[in-house]
C-alpha cells in the first residue's frame, strides 16, 4: 500500500495573542488526502485558532504550513482560496436574499461575465455528485440550517477547495442531518479530499474520522489512528493529569431543595433545541457545578432560571425560604425574580454586555439595582458608595476609586465588581458563570473563597466552569451538560477528570441511557 499524500502539513505553529495568552504552541500535524482527521480538544484548546490560521484568518507567530511538500504563505482567506483550502464556520456568511446558487458564486472574480444559468447547474452537478439535497433557485431565508450549512460546503467546492475544513460541523444539525452530512464527507474522502473536522463529540470522531489529532491547553497532545483508539484514551489525552490546586471546600451542612427545575425544554430562533428535558435540584447550602463543552446549553439554562429565556415547557420550581412556599419561577418576570433573591452573575466575553454600564462609575453601577425600586435616586447614593468601596476592599478591585468609570478597568476588574454586586444582594440562589474566565491565580482564588462563603450562608450556588480541574476541587457535585442534554451527575469529591469528559463529550444520539451515580 503506498503511504498517503499530506495534503498540509503544519510544523511548529505557535500563535499568540498579546503577552500572556499563547492560543497554540509548537504544534505539528498533517492531513492527507483522501482522509477526514478529527481535532478534537476541550474548549479553549486552541483548535478553532489553529484551523483559522490554514484559513488566513490569523497569522501564525512562529512555525511552517507545507502543502503537498512545498511551504506556503497564508497571509489572507484569498492566499487559502489560491491553495485551494475552504473552511465552513460555525456562524454562516450567506445573503439571506438570495439564491442559493447566487450566495455560491457571490465575490468569485471569474475572468467571463457572471451567468446565473451556468452557476446554477455547476451548483446542480456538484450537489449530484457528492450527494447534497440542494435547490439552487431556493432563497436562503427558506432555508433549514442544515440546507445554509450544505450552501456554505458547496461554495468551497465551486471554488476548487480539496482541503475542506469544518468547525463543529454538527452543533446545529438534528441526528438525522448529521448522518447525511457524514455520508456527504464520505463521498468527498473518497473523492480523495483532505477534510479536517474540528469537534469534541467523542462517539461521531470515532465513526467519522481516519486519524484524531487531539489538542489540550492549546498544545499538541498526539495524533492516533482513530481504529486502534478508544473514547476513554482519547478522554485521557485530551483531560490530561489531574492538577492540584488546593481550593477551599467546606463539607455541606443542613442541605435543603431550594431550586427545583422539571422537564424544560427551550429552542432558539431557527427551531434548535438548546434545552432538551433538563431536570435537576439545587440545594441550599452547596455548590453544583455544571461542565461542559461551551454552547452546549449552560447560558440558555442559567437565563431560563433567572426568567430571561423563553421557556417551551417546563417549569423551574424556588422553595421560598421565606413563606416555607414553592413559587413557579416560569410565571415571573426577571426583576420579580431577582426580588426573590435568585441573582444571575454572568460573565460572558462581552463583559460589559451584560449587567454593567462602560461610561457609568462604579457607585452608579452598585445603584442600578436600586433605582428599580423606586427610591429616589439621590438619596441612595451613600450606601452604594459604602458598597463600592466595600466591593473594591474585598475583592482588591484595582481602580484608582469608586468614581472611576467602569471601562476604564481591566477586564479581570469588571468581573469582579460583577460579581461582588450580585454577592452583595444577599441572595438564596447565586448562579455565577464563568467568573474566573480570564483571572490570575490570586483573584481567581478569591472568587473561590467567596463561592465558598455564601455556600457556608446557606446559598445555593450554582457555578458554570470550564475548568475541570477547578470544577473537581471547588463543587460539591457536578452536572454534565451535552448538547442541552443532562448526560450525568457525578459526586465531586470521589469523580476523577476522565469521567467528566466522557460525559461531556457524550450527546443525547449517543446516550445509553445510562445515568452515573449522583
Amino acid at each position: 500500500m503506498n503511504a498517503p499524500a499530506p495534503a498540509i502539513e503544519l510544523r511548529n505553529i505557535t500563535k499568540r495573542f498579546g503577552a500572556k495568552v499563547v492560543a497554540n504552541k509548537d504544534v505539528c500535524l498533517t492531513a492527507n488526502r483522501g482522509e477526514i482527521l478529527s481535532i478534537l480538544g476541550e474548549n479553549g484548546s486552541g483548535k478553532t485558532t489553529l484551523m483559522n490560521m490554514i484559513a488566513g484568518i490569523y497569522f501564525p507567530d512562529e512555525g511552517q504550513i507545507f502543502i503537498d511538500g512545498e511551504e506556503v504563505v497564508i497571509a489572507s482567506p484569498k492566499d487559502a482560496f489560491d491553495y485551494k483550502i475552504g473552511m465552513i464556520h460555525q456562524h454562516f456568511k450567506l445573503v439571506d436574499v438570495f439564491s442559493a446558487a447566487e450566495n455560491v458564486v457571490l465575490g468569485l472574480n471569474e475572468k467571463e461575465p457572471y451567468n446565473l444559468k451556468t452557476a446554477t447547474e455547476r451548483v446542480r452537478e456538484i450537489s449530484e455528485q457528492y450527494g447534497f439535497e440542494l435547490d439552487p433557485t431556493k432563497k436562503i431565508y427558506e432555508m433549514s440550517v442544515s440546507e445554509k450549512q450544505t450552501v456554505e460546503i458547496v461554495k468551497v467546492l465551486y471554488r476548487g477547495a480539496d482541503i475542506l475544513i469544518l468547525d463543529e460541523p454538527t452543533a446545529v444539525l438534528t441526528p438525522q442531518e448529521t448522518q447525511k452530512l457524514f455520508a456527504v464527507l464520505r463521498r468527498m474522502r473518497d473523492a480523495g479530499k483532505a477534510i479536517i473536522i474540528i469537534t469534541h463529540k467523542l462517539h461521531e470522531v470515532l465513526s467519522l474520522s481516519d486519524r484524531v489529532t487531539v489538542l489540550r491547553k492549546g498544545e499538541y497532545a498526539g495524533t492516533v489512528i482513530t481504529a486502534e483508539t478508544n473514547e476513554t484514551q482519547l478522554t485521557e489525552m485530551m483531560v490530561g493529569e489531574k492538577v492540584n490546586l488546593n481550593i477551599h471546600r467546606s463539607e455541606p451542612k443542613d442541605l435543603t431543595p431550594r431550586l427545583e427545575v422539571h422537564h424544560i425544554n427551550c429552542s432558539n430562533r431557527e427551531g434548535v433545541k438548546m434545552l432538551d428535558d433538563v431536570s435537576f435540584v439545587a440545594n441550599a447550602g452547596e455548590i453544583l457545578g455544571i461542565a461542559g463543552i461551551a454552547g452546549s446549553g449552560q447560558r440558555e439554562l442559567l437565563e431560563a432560571i433567572a426568567g430571561l429565556q423563553r421557556l417551551d415547557s417546563g417549569a423551574v420550581l424556588y422553595n421560598n425560604p421565606q413563606t416555607g412556599k414553592m413559587d413557579n419561577l416560569t410565571t415571573k418576570t426577571p426583576l420579580q425574580i431577582r426580588e426573590l433573591g435568585v441573582r444571575l452573575s454572568f460573565v460572558p466575553e462581552d463583559r460589559l454586555g451584560m449587567g454593567l454600564v462602560a461610561n457609568m462609575d462604579i457607585v452608579d453601577n452598585m445603584m442600578l439595582r436600586s433605582y428599580r425600586r423606586g427610591h429616589s435616586m439621590f438619596l441612595e447614593r451613600k450606601k452604594p458608595k459604602e458598597l463600592a468601596e466595600h466591593i473594591i476592599e474585598e475583592l482588591q478591585v484595582v481602580t484608582p476609586g469608586a468614581s472611576t468609570p467602569v471601562r476604564r478597568l481591566s477586564g479581570g476588574n469588571v468581573q469582579k465588581v460583577l460579581l461582588g454586586r450580585e454577592i452583595a444582594a444577599s441572595p438564596t440562589v447565586l448562579m455565577a458563570a464563568y467568573p474566573v474566565r480570564g483571572l490570575d491565580i490570586g483573584a481567581s482564588h478569591t472568587v473561590y473563597r467567596l463561592l465558598n462563603e455564601q455556600k457556608e450562608k446557606g446559598v445555593a450556588v450554582i457555578f458554570v466552569g470550564e475548568d475541570l480541574d477547578v470544577l473537581l476541587e471547588l463543587c460539591d457535585r457536578i452536572m454534565v451538560i451535552g448538547s442541552g442534554h443532562i448526560t450525568g451527575t457525578v459526586d465531586a469529591r470521589s469523580a476523577t477528570k476522565e469521567e467528566i469528559g466522557l460525559l461531556m463529550t457524550k450527546t443525547a444520539a449517543a446516550e445509553d441511557g445510562g445515568e452515573s451515580h449522583g
